[in-house]
């Protein structure tokens, strides 16, 4: 069973900063529960594996060229993950900010809140 900080890695890493739809399938299943919920900060919410797909697909789409990278370590306190990320092109100052904070239930993730961090 992974630990909600490889949860949190493999979130931001495997799903969120993969392109490659049949790979970011098999990491969203491999990383969140079937029925899990992502908060968008746009306020939108999307409920379950194709819909947490179709909404990573929408932010990878809008920023063509861009990664995302962990700034900070994940700090867990106990079926909480809280990590802090940058977007943009590696090795030059992110175009985005922001925080994801997850809540995990055996094992995966059920849901998550992601927050833009402003200057």
């Amino acid at each position: 069973m992974a630990s909600t900080e490889q949860l949190m890695t493999a979130n931001l890493l495997d799903v969120f900063n993969e392109r490659d739809a049949e790979r970011r399938r098999a990491a969203i299943a491999r990383t969140w529960a079937p029925e899990g919920c992502f908060n968008s900060p746009d306020g939108s919410v999307s409920v379950g594996h194709d819909a947490l797909h179709a909404k990573v697909q929408e932010i990878l789409d809008t920023g063509e060229g861009l990664e995302f990278t962990a700034a900070g370590p994940t700090h867990v306190n106990q079926d909480l993950g809280y990590v802090a990320w940058n977007f943009g092109v590696p090795g030059e100052p992110p175009v985005l900010r922001g925080v994801d904070v997850a809540h995990v239930q055996d094992g995966q993730m059920v849901s998550l809140y992601t927050l833009l961090l402003s200057d």
